[in-house]
Formats: structure tokens, sequence, C-alpha cells
């Protein structure tokens, strides 16, 4: 039975805020009488995760993702609520709890921006202590893996948004962790850089068992990546579970996509059917999942149908109803 590798329960972040009324008094009066207000970030959030997952982190913008990882990774103390990952208390920052993580965050860097990726990654092997042997070993997968040789020996500044991002994944995999926090790793990368940096993720998972949880606001990461999703907003946890799942529990309804050969008999729309705007020579239906079959039945008894598919409503449209909707 796999073991949990990261655990929470009853996680509450509280921020104490300070107010302040418009003008000149108001700012001199609260130099020596402040008034404060509350904001919960997170409250009694609750989930595991098992050794080996890949698991989508998500919500809108301010919804606590962020305070969430930086609790998990020993940034932040919790105003209350418990945490283990890999064993460890996140927030008392052992040096064994260092080494079994990381955090690669797409909109900084950790690389030094005048010498070559090569320079840093040795600068981190001495931090981390990682054997001489072992570096070498683990440099060169991630090299192959990365396809990123000709990399190593240029200054980081010569290199392209994507390179860097190369290099930001292997500085944080060079001390083999076991949990990677990933927030918005592919943030401003082209869609074929996105693309192979999701091949890199998938094949180091498969071949190392570590644990990823990954924040992202482009759904394809999600969608390539992560059968599981873990669903926050407003500092809540509103689902955890299987993503293909969510279409199902939200949007009931599926999608007909057909094409026809010319001279064919006369369609009628059948009664609850929605034609939505033809998709270059496809006509586009919805319809309720449990019509669906009865529909594409009627179809199929028309000999001029061709090109026939039925598809679950985009992940995007279902996302946007709970981050609109604040709910499930």
């Amino acid at each position: 039975m796999t073991e949990k590798i990261v655990s929470i329960r009853g996680l509450c972040k509280t921020y104490r805020v300070p107010l302040r009324g418009e003008g000149l008094a108001e700012s001199f009066k609260s130099l020596f009488h402040r008034t404060y207000t509350e904001v919960q970030a997170i409250q009694d959030v609750n989930f595991s995760i098992q050794t080996g997952e890949v698991v989508g982190f998500i919500g809108p913008n301010g919804a606590g993702k962020t305070t969430t990882l930086k609790i998990l990774a020993g940034l932040l103390h919790p105003t209350s609520g418990e945490a283990r990952i890999a064993g460890y208390i996140p927030w008392e920052r052992k040096n064994e709890f260092l080494q079994s993580i990381t955090m690669v965050l797409g909109n900084k860097s950790q690389m030094m921006w005048d010498i070559p990726p090569m320079e840093t990654f040795r600068v981190l092997g001495e931090i981390y202590k990682v054997d001489h042997r072992e570096f070498d070993q683990t440099l060169d997968e991630l090299v192959n893996l990365l396809e990123m040789e000709d990399l190593l020996h240029k200054p980081v500044r010569n290199l392209s948004l994507g390179e860097r991002m190369k290099c930001e994944l292997t500085a944080g995999l060079l001390h083999r962790p076991k949990v990677l926090f990933l927030d918005e790793p592919t943030l401003g990368l082209d869609v074929s850089m996105q693309s192979r940096l999701r091949q890199f993720l998938k094949t180091y998972n498969q071949r190392t068992a570590a644990t990823i949880i990954l924040t992202s606001h482009y759904m394809a990461d999600v969608t390539a990546l992560c059968p599981r999703v873990i669903l926050i907003h407003q500092g809540k946890l509103i689902y955890d579970g299987e993503l293909n799942k969510l279409s199902e529990r939200l949007l009931p309804f599926k999608i007909i996509r057909f094409s026809r050969t010319d001279g064919g008999v006369e369609i009628n729309l059948p009664p609850g059917v929605d034609e939505l705007p033809q998709e270059e020579e496809h006509f586009v239906w919805r319809t309720n999942r449990s019509d669906a079959a009865s529909i594409i039945s009627k179809l199929l008894s028309f000999g001029s149908i061709v090109d026939l598919t039925v598809e679950d409503p985009p992940i995007e449209a279902v996302i946007d109803q709970i981050y609109t909707g604040g709910g499930l």
C-alpha cells in the first residue's frame, strides 16, 4: 500500500491587516492608534497525497493557493492546524525536510544572472551536500531529459525564458527531492516549450516516483499531468478528486460534433438539444448526458452522417463555472 507523503488537517491561516482611512489626518492618527481587521487566507483545509501522485492544486487568484504552498514549504507558520511532509513538520525547517522538497516558481529565478548555469548547479550541490558522484549522475540525467547540454556554459542572461525554465527545473531537482512544489512552471513559455516541459515532468515522475503538487492557470498543464485535482476557493477546499469527474458533476451534458455528406435527409433538431455555432464544416449539438445515447442512435440512422464525435465540455468551462459561481 502506498504511504501518505503529504498530510494536512485543519490548516488555517489568518492575517492581521491594519486599516487606515483616507487623508492626512487619518494617516497621522494611525501612527498612534491603529485598527486592524482579520483576513482568513485559508480555512480548515484537509487533504492527503500519496507518494508518487501528481496533483493539481488550483483556484482563482486570491483563493489561498500560494499561502498553502508556502506553509507546506515551511515559509509560513499556520494560525492553526497540522501538516506533515515526508514525515516532517514544514515550519520547523529541519535540514532533512529541506533536502526532501523543492519549490520551483515560474515567475521567480534562483539562477545567478551573470554566470553560466553550471556554476549555479555546483553551488547548489555544495549547499545540499550532494555526493560528487551522485551530483554528476543526476545532472547528466536531467541534462539528457531536458536536452540542455548546450546551455550549461552560457551566461544565464543570454538564455531565453524557456531555456532558463529548464535550468530552474534542473537546479530544483539536483538533490533528488521527494516532493516537488511547482508554481506556474510554464508561465510565459510558448506552446512548444510548454509541451516539452510537461513531457519532462511526466517522465521524471515515472522514473523517480517523486510527488508533484502543481499550481497553474494553464488548464492544459493540469489536464496533461494531473489525474487528481484539489480546488480551493476563498480559502476553502471545495473539491478533491478525479479531474474527469468534475465535468460529470458540474456540467451534466455532452457535446456532439458531426458532419454530413451532401444530399442527405434534413435533420430536425431533437427536443432538449441546443445547436451551438458550427465549427468549420461540423455541426455542434449539446444535449443532456442521459439523452446522448438516443441522440447518437438517431443521428446514425441517417446515412449521410460522418466524423461523429462525442465529448465532455471543455475543462475550462467547468473551472470557469466554479470560479464564477464560488462552489460546487
